[in-house]
């Protein structure tokens, strides 16, 4: 498989400029859906079509680092790698998902689902890395993520949906190892109670379980689901570590 970027955030920009109304959502849907009501024709989703004018600063933030330029590098990079027969292509959009200030958008959730409730997006042949209003970009960052998304969307290719723990924590080692991220060395030491927690639980196929091992306590109990002592670690660094050590 190869990928393409469809560059959105100059267009975002000017949907952006308009004042908050319903024609504005009218307008977004018709970039979303196209000509057919349910469907998708550029995977905006996460986008806020009412967000408010502080998400214009932080597109100019990407802008200024040039993010889709970067977002291309590794796309060229992987396509470099990839077998020149590959037929199927994925096209990549940017999403900047409003966590700061976005009624509709819970940080943990939206991003436990952009990175693992992909069936849409594969049907269609769309990768969709996510970024948030209320994080600092760098172009590391940039770089990192799209590897991160890119990688997490070639796995979903040749694998189903994830139902157990175990299922959840294979993609995420697979997508660490590929885009070649760095462990926060300080949870290194404090990993333990997540692996003996993984360990006893990764048949399980309960999504709160399962969420609370990849978002930890505090995730969990902002949402009102039930904690399990997860709170110096989580499962996205567990699955780091254990790529490091795989390797």
């Amino acid at each position: 498989m190869k990928f393409q970027l469809r560059p959105v955030l100059s267009e975002m920009k000017d949907f952006y400029s308009q004042p908050i109304s319903e024609a504005r959502f009218k307008a977004y849907l018709a970039k979303l859906q196209g000509d057919t009501k349910g469907d998708m024709t550029l995977p905006i989703s996460g986008f806020n079509p009412m967000a408010k004018d502080h998400i214009l600063k932080k597109i100019d933030e990407l802008q200024k680092l040039n993010a889709e330029s970067l977002m291309q590098q590794v796309i060229s990079e992987f396509n470099s790698r990839t077998n020149t027969s590959e037929k199927d292509i994925f096209t990549i959009v940017l999403n900047l998902a409003d966590d700061l200030k976005g009624r509709w958008t819970n940080h943990y959730v939206t991003d436990f689902e952009s990175k693992f409730k992909l069936n849409a997006f594969i049907q269609r042949k769309f990768c969709v890395p996510y970024f948030w209003t209320s994080e600092s970009y760098t172009a590391e960052l940039i770089k990192t993520r799209t590897a991160e998304y890119i990688n997490r969307t070639s796995y979903r290719t040749k694998h189903p949906q994830p139902t157990t723990l175990k299922d959840h924590l294979e993609q995420e080692i697979f997508v660490a190892t590929k885009a070649k991220m760095t462990i926060d060395e300080k949870s290194v030491d404090k990993h333990s109670h997540l692996q003996s927690f993984y360990q006893e639980n990764q048949e399980s196929e309960d999504y709160g379980l399962i969420f609370n091992f990849f978002y930890g306590d505090s995730g969990s109990e902002s949402l009102g689901y039930k904690s399990y002592g997860i709170y110096s670690s989580n499962g996205y660094e567990y699955a780091k570590i254990l790529a490091k050590a795989r390797q």
